[in-house]
């Protein structure tokens, strides 16, 4: 069956139906219905409304609910020098050997087609570590800055939009590297590299970034670099951006940067909780 799911897909309009997905998404719930929407939405996914930084009657869209705040303190950011930027859970975890990251059992692809053919910053992440982490329709879907750094360059990775649910991420060879993707550049402030890649799917609207108009599932389908002739400052739980519905978001962490400690496939994962350490030549 999922692999019949995923030959269908193989020939509907994935970008088409996401934008449109996206739109509907957008349109505006009457003030009278939004309780009883958001309140079902929860239900259905999981959603812990506890957590919700305001009125539910305050969110205009489905959209606006989806990219949701969270209330004060809902995720203290740990100590650690490098915490998990996203709420979700691991698909995968390992280090980078001979320019190949982990997909799946069974299943790789190359970490040089993930970061849209940028052959220096491959080689600067070999050796080094990385993580997949999968957020859910429940989860919250803004993107945080694992560590301290700068922001040297944002690329928009034009591509497939397939799902990345455990079904997709089993059978589509090298999915992550052919999706929509935004591969982002920041330099420890002390050295080495991080690769943080959001990564776009079916029915997400679009990936957006704060601190440029980037975004994926754009009409105009080309790659799009921005070089930081002034890097971005970051600090460490800074906001990155956000998803309009649930994705994916791969980290790399180039040996000088750190390492990104072990993580047990399938295991959840929150925003702000430690996820590595900084390599001593960056303490």
């Amino acid at each position: 069956m999922q692999q019949l799911l995923i030959l269908l897909l193989t020939v509907l309009p994935k970008h088409g139906m996401s934008r449109v997905a996206g739109w509907l998404a957008s349109l505006r719930v009457r003030p009278d219905w939004r309780a009883s929407v958001y309140r079902g939405y929860a239900r259905v996914f999981g959603v812990n409304l506890a957590e919700v930084g305001s009125p539910l009657e305050s969110y205009e869209s489905v959209n606006a609910f989806f990219t949701r705040t969270l209330v004060a303190d809902a995720r203290p950011l740990a100590a650690a020098d490098m915490i998990c930027p996203v709420d979700g859970a691991v698909g995968a975890y390992g280090e980078v050997q001979h320019d190949t990251l982990v997909q799946a059992k069974g299943r790789n692809y190359s970490l040089k087609a993930l970061l849209g053919g940028d052959t220096a910053l491959a080689a600067r992440c070999e050796g080094g570590t990385f993580t997949t982490l999968y957020l859910s329709p429940k989860d919250y879907h803004r993107i945080h800055s694992p560590s301290a750094g700068n922001i040297t360059r944002a690329v928009y990775v034009p591509g497939a939009l397939w799902p990345v649910n455990a079904a997709a991420v089993t059978h589509v060879d090298s999915l992550f590297a052919v999706n929509e993707r935004i591969v982002i550049t920041m330099e420890g402030v002390n050295g080495g590299v991080m690769a943080i890649v959001p990564v776009g799917a079916t029915m997400v609207g679009m990936t957006r970034l704060t601190f440029d108009d980037l975004h994926t599932n754009a009409r105009r389908r080309v790659v799009d670099a921005r070089d930081y002739a002034t890097p971005v400052p970051m600090s460490k739980g800074q906001q990155l951006g956000h998803f309009e519905f649930g994705s994916t978001v791969v980290l790399v962490c180039s040996p000088d940067f750190g390492h990104i400690a072990p993580l047990t496939v399938g295991a959840p994962v929150r925003l702000g909780q430690p996820m590595g350490t900084l390599a001593k030549n960056a303490q």
